[in-house]
């Protein structure tokens, strides 16, 4: 156990911020899992702009690395233009 005020301090901050930062990761996953299964392109498309936002987010305060970032935006985008648009 820390014995100086500023190292409890530290503990506390650090105990918030990684509940923080766990739960917009687990909220950006489920975002990716929610895109990768949708079959329909207008959905996809609109998902696809909050997704990439949410992970430039993660990427700008370092919860995840800005290649992984950019790896799993390249690949959703292959993935949603793959969808055939809906016939009008």
């Amino acid at each position: 156990m820390a014995n100086h005020k500023s190292a409890k301090k530290a503990i506390r901050s650090s105990a918030k911020k990684r509940l923080l930062n766990r739960y917009q990761h687990v909220t950006t996953r489920n975002m990716v899992k929610k895109l990768r299964t949708t079959t329909d392109h207008a959905m996809a498309v609109e998902l696809f702009k909050t997704v990439a936002s949410a992970l430039d987010k993660l990427a700008k305060r370092n919860i995840i690395h800005k290649n992984k970032a950019s790896n799993n935006k390249s690949k959703l985008a292959r993935l949603v233009n793959g969808l055939k648009p809906a016939a009008a």
